[in-house]
C-alpha cells in the first residue's frame, strides 16, 4: 500500500540514486586523468582534489547522501535500498552520454540483472533493526577493526596478483567493505547520540568513520583508474556496500533477517545471481572500450 511517507520518500531514493551515478561518473573522468597511483596511497586524491570536475562530484555525492537520509527518515531501508541501486543505471546511460556513444545493451542488461538480484535479495531476507549496542565494548570494536582489516588486505593482495582486466573487482570490493562498515558505524553511533553534536566525539565509532571514510573514497577511486569502465567497479560497490552493512548489522548490532529453509534458498540463489551478473560486466567491459 503508497502512504503518504512512500509517495514523498520515493522521489528522495531516486534522487540519491541519479545524484550518485553522476558523481560517479565524474569520478572516473577525473581518475583517468590523473597519474595512475598503487592502491590505498593517498597521492591520488591529491591528484583528484586539483581537478574542478572532481571536486564537483564530491559535492554531488554529499547531496545524494542527504537526499538518502531524507528518503531513509520516511521510509525503511528494505524499500530504500532497491531505488538507490538504480544509480548504476544511471551512470551507465551519463557515461555513454559524455562518451557520445550509445548505451552498450549487454551492459545495460547485466546491470538491471545486478538490481534485480540485489533486490530480490532485500526482499526475501527482509533485514529487521536490531538494538544497534553490539559495537560498544572494546572487543567486539578490536573484532570488527580485524574483520575490516583482514578483507582489505585481502582484496588488495588479489588486486596486485590479478591482471588489468579483472583489478578493478578487489579494490571496488575493498572500498564496499570500507562503506558497508562506515554505514553500520553510523547505525550504532546514532544509538548514543543524545541530541548535542559533540556527544559523538566521545564514542570510537566517530574516529572510525573519519578513517574508513575517506579510505573508502579512495579505493574506489583506485578502482575506476584500475579499469577500462567503471561499471563493473561500480556494480561491486553498490553490492558490497548493502551487504557488507547487512553482515555488520546481523554480527554486530542485533539485527536478524529470515532464515526459513524457503527463504536460505531464495536468498542463496539471489547471491549466486548477484555474483554472476557482476563477473558478466567485468568479462564485458574490456570488449566495449575496444569498439
Amino acid at each position: 500500500m503508497l502512504t503518504a511517507d512512500v509517495l514523498a520518500g520515493t522521489p528522495l531514493a531516486l534522487g540519491a540514486a541519479a545524484a550518485f551515478g553522476a558523481s560517479s561518473v565524474m569520478q572516473f573522468r577525473a581518475s583517468h586523468r590523473a597519474p595512475e597511483s598503487p592502491a590505498g596511497r593517498p597521492t591520488l586524491l591529491l591528484h583528484l582534489i586539483r581537478q574542478p570536475e572532481w571536486r564537483w562530484s564530491v559535492v554531488l555525492a554529499a547531496g545524494a547522501f542527504g537526499l538518502q537520509v531524507g528518503a531513509l527518515s520516511l521510509m525503511p531501508l528494505i524499500l530504500v535500498q532497491p531505488l538507490l541501486i538504480t544509480g548504476l543505471v544511471w551512470y551507465i546511460l551519463l557515461h555513454a552520454l559524455t562518451e557520445r556513444r550509445r548505451p552498450d545493451l549487454r551492459i545495460m542488461l547485466e546491470a538491471v540483472l545486478c538490481l534485480l538480484a540485489l533486490s530480490a535479495f532485500l526482499l526475501i531476507a527482509r533485514p529487521s533493526a536490531g538494538q544497534g549496542k553490539g559495537l560498544g565494548t572494546l572487543s567486539s570494536a578490536l573484532l570488527l577493526g580485524v574483520a575490516v582489516v583482514g578483507a582489505v588486505a585481502l582484496c588488495l593482495a588479489a588486486a596486485v596478483g590479478l591482471g588489468r582486466k579483472w583489478r578493478p573487482l578487489p579494490l571496488a570490493l575493498a572500498a564496499g567493505v570500507c562503506y558497508g562498515v562506515t554505514a553500520g558505524l553510523i547505525s550504532s553511533l546514532a544509538f548514543h547520540y543524545n541530541g548535542s553534536p559533540l556527544s559523538v566525539f566521545g564514542h570510537w565509532q566517530t574516529y572510525g568513520l573519519m578513517i574508513l571514510g575517506p579510505f573508502g573514497v579512495l579505493l574506489s577511486q583506485n578502482a575506476y583508474q584500475a579499469g577500462p569502465l567503471g561499471a563493473p567497479a561500480l556494480a561491486t560497490i553498490i553490492v558490497a556496500d548493502p551487504l557488507v552493512s547487512l553482515a555488520v548489522g546481523l554480527l554486530w548490532l542485533d539485527e536478524r533477517i529470515q532464515t526459513g529453509p524457503g527463504d536460505l534458498i531464495g536468498e542463496i540463489l539471489a547471491l549466486a545471481v548477484l555474483a554472476g551478473a557482476v563477473f558478466l560486466l567485468a568479462r564485458r567491459a574490456p570488449h566495449v572500450d575496444k569498439e
